[in-house]
């Protein structure tokens, strides 16, 4: 990355990182190439016996789903560590603070040239995913709602290392010791995704089908769907397990009198709601960003007048 248009913090931020900024872009380049080469291999051996360049990009898919979703962690704790942190542990922050730079030019100069990096990067990575999924995409383990797939195929994941990289800014003030501001950023990084991913599905209403009570009640719900609850309905409207009436019975599709079942449900999230849900829980994601961006500036503002 050329350092000749930056000035200031921005100059010496960028200088001193230089070695992480062009790790990053060796990765996401040959994140690129890799994944460019694996589906023209697949393109090439599709419809014949020698599969092996499909096998080995399922393989590469797997191995980017997991980095996909770890991303944030990793953001979260170089922003907590060696960019927050390790100066203030160490005191060199305080060689910017005598340049007539101030505490928040000093934090805005790191974050912004973090998420300057940060946020293009993962763009590019999405879309070498999404290059990667166009050839597995609706197979096993990758369908829209697949964890990692579902982070790795929209704007959620870029509002994901949005928050991390606030939370490190945050976390990293509070304990300014590297190695426990790192973990204790993963830590919270990774609950915090948790606790907004389990709320997920219940963001937009799921759409709900019903049917005749058959043999096998099963979530019988479009393949590309992602399935929720299903059971039995009665006369009067209530939902009933979906084995009901196999433990009055032992017998699938057949239902005692006296629960008076008139049909089955099933409820899903179909395909067309993946990118209303995507926006959505990125809008939650920003929105925590920023209070912890805000948060961090002011126990900075509060440590350094």
């Amino acid at each position: 990355m050329s350092t000749l248009t930056l000035k200031g913090p921005y100059w010496v931020t960028v200088r001193q990182y230089r070695r992480t900024l062009w790790l990053v872009a060796g990765g996401v380049l040959l994140s690129l190439v890799s994944m460019v080469w694996l589906t023209y291999w697949d393109d090439q051996t599709v419809g014949t016996d020698l599969d092996t360049g499909h096998a080995i990009l399922r393989v590469a898919m797997d191995w980017a789903s997991t980095a996909m979703m770890v991303l944030p962690l990793f953001v979260g704790a170089f922003v907590a560590g060696p960019m927050v942190a390790r100066e203030l542990e160490s005191g060199t922050y305080k060689l910017a603070l005598t340049q007539s730079v101030s505490p928040a030019r000093w934090l805005g100069s790191k974050l912004l040239t973090a998420g300057a990096v940060i946020v293009p990067a993962t763009v590019v990575l999405i879309g070498v995913y999404r290059l990667g999924w166009g050839n597995v995409a609706g197979t096993w383990s990758y369908s829209w709602y697949e964890p990692g797939t579902y982070e790795a195929t929209g704007p959620v994941l870029v509002a994901q290392v949005l928050l991390a990289l606030a939370l490190g800014a945050l976390i990293g003030q509070l304990v300014r010791r590297t190695v426990t501001a790192m973990a204790l950023t993963g830590l919270v990084t990774t609950l915090v995704l948790l606790v907004v991913g389990q709320l997920r599905w219940s963001l937009m209403p799921l759409q709900i089908l019903s049917g005749p009570v058959t043999e096998g009640v099963t979530a019988n719900v479009p393949a590309s769907s992602w399935p929720g609850g299903y059971g039995l309905l009665t006369a009067s409207g209530d939902r009933l397990p979906a084995d009901a009436c196999w433990q009055r019975t032992q017998e699938w599709g057949v239902c005692p009198p006296d629960l008076n079942v008139v049909g089955q449900y099933w409820e899903h999230h179909p395909a067309s709601h993946h990118w209303p849900i995507q926006l959505i829980e990125s809008g939650i994601h920003l929105a925590l960003a920023a209070l912890a961006l805000y948060a961090a500036f002011r126990v900075l503002r509060a440590r350094h007048p």
